[in-house]
């Protein structure tokens, strides 16, 4: 990891994304910042969505994040930080990444992580540009659980449409999951690893390994959004920037990201 990335440590929180916004919005930051909560109180999802924290059981840290590109040029940046977690799940864990993916380790466009078809982790990117001189801050977020998903999912109530999967799963019957302060470093090792690549090359340079991750590819699938109409087709990969690809009928649809959701059609 960088030298000049800060690590900070804090027992509870409302966010740790707040925490990092309301810095860059008052020009705090100049270095990056991971901030990881043991506990978050009021921890966010995409859409305004509450997301589920318990302490000892969910790892959820966020890296505040300066780019030397306008916001419209990080397109296809949560893809690209699915990746990295996943990058940063084997280093910590001792395992490849093809190990991973035969033990059915998936991304769900465009920021879920899900071990077969149960939702693992997600990934909320806030920030922006305070003027077109300055760098832009994106405040990266990542809920990922670590142990005792049936307790997780009963505390859930059926409020989701996933299950619930945490990273003990992928432990074998011999071995624990590693501390927690390890996995968070090692996913932000790989957080700025790829970030640096994807600074240099764009989301293009990962199309193809976001792909090979796809929960998806190729199957039939219904997008929705706040206030429109559901739009069904088949899956079919994204493009150089990381919008999805929807086949419907004999034509491409361009499905960018925003507030939608992506479910199998039965």
């Amino acid at each position: 990891m960088s030298s000049n990335c800060i690590l900070e440590r804090v027992a509870t929180t409302k966010s740790t994304n707040d925490d990092l916004l309301a810095r860059w919005r008052a020009g705090e930051l100049i270095d990056p910042v991971a901030r990881i909560a043991q506990e978050q109180t009021n921890g966010k999802g995409r859409a305004g969505r509450v997301w589920l924290s318990k302490p000892e059981d969910t790892l959820c840290f966020s890296l505040a994040y300066p780019f030397r590109k306008r916001p419209n040029e990080l397109s296809g940046l949560s893809l690209v930080i699915g990746l990295a977690v996943l990058a940063g799940i084997a280093a910590a864990l001792g395992t490849s990444e093809a190990a991973l993916h035969q033990q059915g380790l998936r991304l769900k466009w465009p920021n879920d992580l899900l071990l077969n078809n149960s939702k693992l982790g997600g990934i909320l990117i806030e920030g922006g540009q305070s003027n077109p001189n300055s760098p832009t801050w994106m405040v990266i977020g990542l809920g990922l659980n670590l142990r005792n998903a049936a307790l997780m999912e009963k505390s859930l109530d059926g409020k989701s449409s996933f299950g619930v999967a945490s990273l003990d799963q992928l432990m074998t019957l011999q071995k624990s999951i590693p501390d927690t302060e390890f996995i968070w470093l090692k996913l932000i090792e790989s957080f700025e690893k790829h970030l640096a690549q994807f600074e240099q090359h764009g989301f293009g340079y990962f199309q193809s390994s976001w792909e090979h991750w796809d929960a998806f590819n190729d199957q039939s699938v219904c997008i929705s959004g706040t206030g429109k109409d559901p739009i069904i087709g088949i899956s079919a990969g994204v493009d150089a920037t990381g919008t999805l690809l929807l086949k419907q009928h004999d034509k491409l649809i361009a499905i960018h990201a925003g507030d939608v959701s992506l479910r199998v059609q039965s």
